[in-house]
């Protein structure tokens, strides 16, 4: 499928950052609702990635990679509410951040084209 290695790479990367993240969370500031609730979100997208990789068609791949695209936005929800709430300051929140906006972004785009894809293959083998 388009672009699943790239992102396979890119959302394991970003699920290690998360699980760092947590355990800094956890063990330095003290913060366990919130962490959790980040964790929670932040490492099944590379998992769903992973996943996808071995998807049974297009209807699979997809349906897999939207999940990891709702996960990736929920992770931002709880990013942001992590640093307006002072446990991660700004350089932290700008890198990793960013880093989950980038797979937000790539998350949406092989979503969008695999439905266009799939939308152009329908109609021409009607």
């Amino acid at each position: 499928m388009p672009g699943d290695s790239m992102i396979e790479e890119r959302s394991y990367a970003f699920a290690l950052r998360v699980v760092n993240a947590y355990k800094y969370l956890t063990t330095v500031k003290g913060e366990h609702v919130l962490s959790k609730q980040l964790l929670r979100s932040g490492t099944p997208v590379g998992a769903l990635m992973h996943e996808a990789k071995f998807a049974q068609g297009r209807a699979d791949f997809v349906n897999n990679t939207s999940i990891a695209l709702k996960e990736a936005n929920e992770t931002q929800y709880w990013l942001r509410l992590l640093h307006d709430s002072s446990y991660i300051d700004d350089a932290t929140f700008a890198s990793i951040f960013g880093d989950a906006q980038q797979v937000t972004a790539i998350l949406a785009s092989i979503v969008k084209s695999t439905k266009a894809n799939s939308l152009k293959y329908d109609t021409n083998n009607s």
